[in-house]
């Protein structure tokens, strides 16, 4: 939880969630079900862990719909957790002293921008074509060969899978976290999209695999058996936005495939 200035505001929100989604009698169970993702985020949420949820974008974007669901204010606990994420983490490169609590509101209007920009990439990302559903955890069932709406949950270690078809390759991506991801082949097929953690998954595409990752440290990559490096390739945020060739290199995407134009 937030202990400094302002970090009052950010345990508001677990409470206010919690209090709504008791109030229309739903567990956190039905409400993952309901939102379809793992029951763990909203855990997180209720408890104010912010933390667990990877890249700021991500934390707004499920704030927003756990909030539209149980009938709370999205505009209001948005504007709570931005207070707490600026209290939470001031600029001490450019303010060598304690901010007050009082300026802890005066945001610049760039920085307004940036927060607009971040809601707009996130309202991209849920308005775009239904993905494949994020699977329940799991200890132990076998790898998909190829993208399913409704698989079996996903082994958490990697293991061999059949030959992909001709003219097709194999993805295999392993998460020790929890991290947002998408993948899509040369044709713009999607191939997975979701929010994993502690599972594998195994892909079959047409090369190259473009792989957008939101948390690329929690994720390790595969590329028909072989492991690909990701050294260099992840951001200051740490996520990834890749382009895999048939060779198995990895390398930045450039600004069009980035963004799945």
């Amino acid at each position: 939880m937030v202990s400094e200035p302002g970090g009052e505001q950010v345990r508001d929100i677990g409470a206010r969630l919690r209090a709504a989604r008791e109030g229309k009698g739903i567990t956190v169970l039905q409400a993952a079900e309901k939102l379809r993702v793992d029951a763990r985020i909203l855990e997180a949420f209720e408890a104010d862990n912010f933390a667990l949820l990877g890249a700021d974008v991500y934390v707004r974007g499920h704030l927003r719909r756990y909030a539209e669901l149980v009938g709370e204010s999205p505009g209001q606990l948005q504007d709570l957790y931005a207070g707490g994420r600026q209290a939470a983490a001031p600029d001490l490169t450019r303010i060598p002293h304690t901010t007050p609590a009082s300026t802890a509101h005066r945001v610049a209007p760039s920085v307004l921008g940036l927060a607009a920009l971040a809601i707009a990439v996130l309202s991209w990302w849920f308005v775009r074509g239904p993905g494949e559903k994020p699977q329940p955890l799991a200890a132990a069932a076998p790898p998909a060969a190829a993208p399913e709406p409704a698989a079996a949950p996903a082994r958490a270690a990697l293991e061999p899978s059949a030959p992909a078809a001709a003219g097709q390759t194999q993805l295999t991506l392993r998460f020790s976290g929890l991290s947002w991801v998408e993948v899509s082949d040369t044709t713009g097929r999607r191939l997975l999209q979701g929010l994993y953690a502690d599972s594998a998954r195994t892909l079959s595409g047409a090369p190259p695999l473009r792989v957008v990752l939101g948390n690329a440290p929690a994720v390790a990559l595969q590329f028909n058996g072989q492991p690909v490096p990701l050294a260099g390739l992840a951001r200051r945020d740490g996520s990834a936005r890749l382009l895999i060739d048939a060779e198995g290199h990895a390398s930045a995407a450039p600004p069009r495939l980035a963004h799945g134009d």
